[in-house]
């Protein structure tokens, strides 16, 4: 049984706007502003395009992936920055790439509950600031100085300190569990599903040639809030990862990163670091149409999974959900006009369209009699995607979410699905409806 089956038509959650600052390539013009300045930000964009005074908003959640200890509540110091009233709630989540998912769909199910009646949901990130910290051991032996009165203590906690402990801890990219990069297992899946080089830079190219259009043609005008760069001249109002010379021929031409001897994931076909924010405004179907405002789109259904291998599916996350929220609907692959997929690499995306159309990946981890098919390229992030876009992590999501529900409003279409792999295995799938349709 879905949502839609038991959800009230006012209680409906609905998609009424969203804003997002554009995504800059980290260390650029945004590398002077922190995490929560990026999400206040947004918020107070959000608000400003809605037309919506802030005292009408329930909640605030924000996701985030790369936390800053000093504003560990992001979304709270993210909504006060934005001047919104500090008797407003917030609270931040985090579940790798799909944060901002869990962020909206959170407030979604309270929308369908009844508990609240509108909220801003989204997600922020900066990787110019990254937190570099301490080593472990030294942390550890500055808490016991910390904790001592004796100096014999302290000469002996000193003494067991070795000079690597006195190296800083950088952020790894990798996975905690496995150990491994995103990169080095998605070389894994493209090797034990066939995917090929060649495959992988003509799908970047592509989704560059789509990203440069779609900004030629406005599609992303309305989404952006300016902001002020360090560096800047004038405000910053349109991402800077889209390259024209993006082609398949220049592609070709860069080595790998991951496995340099036969790999297939480049610079050119991986997404960039960006920072970043994104968000957007939920509410109950009745509540827009009290405060006038036009939804773009019902957040009818979800579904969150893991996969079975961490080693060779890792990021076969869309393959492992999207199967399961058709089904739980009654859609088949034909049934969805619109598709909005995070490209965190070109052969992520080539892997999960085998699995797709695999008969015998649908069998084995899901119990499907057969696979649902892959999607059509011709619905697939037909505006392009991370790839050219960039990758702020948890604004991501919200950008997926934003531009399923404007291309579902700009063709009239009725079906979308958004969907993600992340970090440790993770997987999303969203199901939204146009809300013209209702």
């Amino acid at each position: 049984m879905s949502a839609r089956d038991i959800t009230p038509p006012e209680r409906l959650p609905v998609l009424v706007q969203g804003a997002r600052t554009a995504f800059v390539e980290s260390g650029g013009a945004f590398g002077s502003l922190m995490s929560y300045e990026l999400g206040a930000w947004a918020i107070a964009g959000l608000l400003d395009k809605a037309g919506l005074d802030g005292a009408r908003i329930d909640v605030v959640s924000l996701g985030t992936i790369v936390h800053e200890v000093r504003t560990s509540n992001v979304a709270r110091d993210a909504m006060l920055r934005a001047g919104l009233p500090a008797t407003i709630p917030a609270y931040t989540v985090s579940m790798a790439g799909l944060s901002p998912l869990i962020a909206i769909t959170g407030l979604c199910d309270m929308i369908a509950a009844g508990r609240i009646n509108a909220g801003i949901a989204g997600g922020t990130e900066s990787f110019s600031d990254m937190p570099v910290r301490l080593s472990q051991n030294l942390r550890r032996a500055l808490f016991k100085l910390y904790r001592s009165s004796s100096s014999g203590n302290w000469l002996s906690v000193l003494g067991s300190l070795r000079p690597r402990d006195l190296l800083l801890d950088l952020p790894s990219a990798a996975d905690f569990t496995t150990g491994k990069t995103m990169g080095d297992l998605c070389e894994a899946m493209a090797r034990k599903f066939g995917v090929r080089r060649n495959e992988s830079d003509e799908y970047a190219a592509n989704s560059h040639r789509k990203a440069i259009e779609a900004w030629t043609h406005g599609h992303y005008d309305d989404d952006i809030v300016p902001i002020q760069g360090a560096s800047a001249q004038e405000p910053i109002t349109r991402d800077n990862s889209p390259r024209r010379d993006a082609s398949p021929e220049n592609l070709a031409r860069l080595d790998p990163v991951f496995d340099r001897n036969s790999g297939v994931i480049t610079a050119g076909n991986a997404s960039r670091f960006t920072d970043g924010a994104a968000v957007v405004l939920v509410s109950s179907l009745a509540a827009a149409r009290e405060l006038e405002l036009e939804p773009k789109a019902v957040l009818r259904d979800y579904v969150f999974t893991g996969v079975a291998d961490l080693e060779t599916e890792a990021l076969c996350g869309p393959a492992m959900s999207i199967p399961q929220l058709l089904v739980r609907n009654d859609l088949s692959i034909k049934d969805v006009d619109v598709w909005e997929l995070h490209e965190a690499f070109a052969s992520q995306i080539l892997v999960n369209q085998v699995c797709l159309g695999s008969d015998e990946f649908a069998g084995e981890r899901l119990g499907l009699d057969r696979a649902p098919g892959a999607i059509p390229l011709d619905k697939l992030n037909a505006w392009g995607g991370s790839l050219a876009l960039g990758n702020p992590f948890s604004a991501t999501g919200v950008r997926l979410m934003m531009t399923a529900s404007r291309r579902l409003v700009s063709t009239g279409q009725r079906f979308a699905i958004v969907s993600s792999c992340a970090g440790g295995g993770l997987g999303a799938a969203v199901l939204l409806e146009n809300a013209a349709l209702l």
